[in-house]
């Protein structure tokens, strides 16, 4: 007699007990993962945090030595504009070397004619002074700057802000000349002017070198 064996079959309950052995495996292997990556997470916040330390120390020196600067450069301006005098401070609406006309400075450059320069030249002078090529308001200055002030040689002049800009003529600030008195001459790409004494302005080349004027507001005393 031949004894036939069943196959043996699998309960529902080993079934389920197989399918949460799984998923405990699946969950045990992502935290495990989820914790590593929290592990290099604490790793780069830390790491940030440094970064965040060394720069607010980088600000606060910036700020320090900014507020120096700050400082160092306003005690400049008392010192140029309030020179002390026998222990008293005297305050002058311009610094030594310029001369005060109305409510501005000028600082006239007669230097000699090796030391001329290009109209871009004399204005980074200027610049360099906390300043800048004069710009004419009204005819009260232009007589002041073209007139009055200023040695005559010849049909030399000094460079003020006007130049061609556009096919016109242009002062510094961006304003147009509006008064064409002022320059006979027509605007020509690449010229300036410069003010002639008793000849009022003149047109010529900026590559050509000149003496100078430099501008800046009085200090109000």
């Amino acid at each position: 007699v031949k004894v036939k064996h069943k196959a043996t079959e699998q309960t529902p309950d080993t079934n389920n007990s197989t399918l949460l052995e799984k998923q405990v495996m699946n969950l045990t292997a992502e935290n495990h993962s989820l914790r590593e990556k929290n592990e290099q997470l604490e790793a780069q916040n830390k790491k940030l945090e440094t970064k965040k330390e060394n720069l607010t120390e980088q600000i606060r020196g910036i700020m320090i030595s900014w507020n120096e600067l700050n400082i160092n450069q306003a005690q400049r301006s008392i010192d140029t504009y309030c020179p002390k005098e026998n222990n008293n401070r005297i305050c002058k609406p311009c610094q030594n070397g310029w001369d005060h006309v109305e409510s501005s400075c000028y600082a006239v450059n007669d230097v000699n004619r090796d030391q001329w320069k290009t109209w871009e030249e004399a204005r980074e002078n200027c610049r360099g002074k906390i300043s800048d090529l004069p710009v004419v308001i009204n005819e009260e200055e232009k007589k002041t700057v073209s007139e009055k002030s200023w040695t005559y040689d010849g049909n030399k002049g000094y460079w003020i802000g006007l130049r061609v800009e556009d096919g016109k003529w242009k002062w510094l600030d961006g304003r147009n000349l509006t008064n064409s008195s002022w320059i006979n001459q027509p605007p020509s790409d690449g010229h300036c002017a410069i003010s002639v004494q008793n000849q009022g302005f003149k047109s010529v080349s900026c590559n050509e070198k000149n003496r100078w004027i430099c501008k800046k507001k009085a200090l109000s005393v």
